[in-house]
């Protein structure tokens, strides 16, 4: 049996004992805050002997912020110090900085008591994306918060490229509430709001799988199949009712299929050779790939494009339909089994048993009906620019361009993709 884990020291302040809380702003250089925790540690026979009992730093565009909270110890042989003491020692210590470093200290009371707990609950990561990011959404995101009874901890920008994005540090407010009340913000806003618990899990994410069509690459496939078959219209319209649930998307593939009947197979290889990727696709495959990231595709297309495409991008797994072809000619059939809307969710539970990886640390990709229940199987599945009823029912959306924006779905920085790539 392990042994128990060493418990929590308290502070050696009592609830009545002085605090103050130092505000540091300035332009930011080497040596503030050596200089700040420099003078705080230096003791004279008249000064109070402190504790640091909080510190936050942020450095924005170069410049300073730089937050300390200290409380008085009571020292042996030294009578209590009040708050009265403790201000007047920290309004010296600040001169002291402010003429070393040229920065400008505040110093105010904390109080005597210590901070009220934050509600109970785990805290969460609210991702804010746009391009650009308009102040409304911000301001709703914090509104939205507030009005549910959480606190915003912390706030970081993710990235500024290809699209901006902040990182709030959500604390005391309930999944089902926040992402409700921020899925309005959103709708309202034009800006994608994502919420993720804080944890381990959130990076531990190791698989990634891909939808094809309208996600990895621009447009669909079969559309484009249908247009030199003749038949693009009818096709489109099929389409149009499957991707929004109108229709069974294994009856409407092989309404789809049926009408490609014909078609010399070297169609096939025209239709790849002019697949666009989707902005951002080979920046998110690389970087996951650096990260240590099983990549693959799973579609409702064909392997006939697919297992190329999954080849020519280093891919590790990839699955789909295949078209059958006779003497040379599409039969307007299918061979194997059809990966349909359940299909794609078991695709991604046996991509993720191959290579022993929980589900609970899979992402899933999509835009379409078909996808959900595989972007409800993973982890975090994200509907990528999909439409109103799947991005309801997936765990977050993106509305964006650019595929890399899962990125920082993720969390990761802008600085950690360029030193991934």
């Amino acid at each position: 049996m392990s042994p128990d884990p060493t418990p929590r020291q308290p502070s050696a302040l009592g609830a009545g004992t002085a605090r103050a809380v130092l505000t540091v702003t300035g332009a930011d250089r080497p040596g503030v805050t050596a200089q700040l925790f420099g003078a705080l540690s230096a003791v004279t026979d008249d000064s109070p002997v402190v504790e640091v009992l909080d510190v936050e730093q942020v450095v924005v565009h170069g410049h300073l912020v730089l937050g300390v909270v200290v409380g008085a110890l009571a020292a042996d042989g030294r009578p209590p110090v009040g708050e009265a003491a403790l201000l007047g020692h920290l309004a010296r210590v600040a001169g002291e900085v402010e003429s070393a470093v040229g920065v400008q200290v505040t110093v105010e009371s904390a109080g005597g008591a210590a901070p009220a707990p934050v509600p109970v609950g785990r805290p969460h990561h609210v991702i804010v994306l746009g391009r650009p990011v308009p102040p409304e959404a911000v301001a709703g995101a914090a509104r939205a918060v507030a009005g549910i009874g959480g606190n915003i901890d912390a706030i970081r920008r993710l990235s500024d490229y290809p699209v901006t994005s902040f990182e709030l540090t959500v604390s005391g407010a309930e999944s089902t509430a926040l992402r409700t009340a921020l899925g309005s913000v959103a709708a309202s806003t034009g800006a994608d709001i994502a919420v993720e618990q804080v944890g381990v899990a959130r990076r531990s994410k190791r698989l990634i799988v891909l939808d094809v069509d309208s996600t990895l690459v621009r447009g669909e496939v079969i559309d484009e199949l249908a247009a030199r078959a003749g038949r693009a219209a009818e096709v489109a319209r099929i389409t149009a009712a499957a991707m929004n649930g109108e229709l069974d998307f294994a009856e409407s593939l092989r309404a789809r299929v049926a009408v490609l009947a014909g078609l010399p197979e070297e169609v096939l290889d025209e239709v790849r050779e002019h697949l666009v990727l989707t902005p951002g696709a080979r920046t998110l495959i690389r970087t996951l790939q650096r990260l240590g990231f099983r990549c693959g595709i799973v579609s409702g297309g064909f392997t006939q494009i697919t297992d190329p495409l999954a080849e020519s991008l280093g891919l590790d797994f990839a699955a789909a339909n295949t078209l059958e072809v006779v003497d040379g000619r599409l039969t307007g059939g299918l061979v194997g089994e059809i990966v349909d809307r359940p299909g794609k969710a078991r695709a991604l539970a046996r991509f993720a048993e191959q290579y022993g990886i929980p589900l609970d640390q899979t992402v899933a990709v999509g835009d379409g009906a078909n996808d959900l229940d595989m972007l409800n199987t993973a982890g975090l599945g994200i509907a990528f620019n999909a439409k109103p009823f799947v991005r309801e029912q997936a765990h977050t959306a993106l509305n964006q361009p650019y595929l890399d924006a899962v990125l920082q779905v993720l969390g990761f920085t802008r600085d950690e993709v360029i030193d991934a790539v």
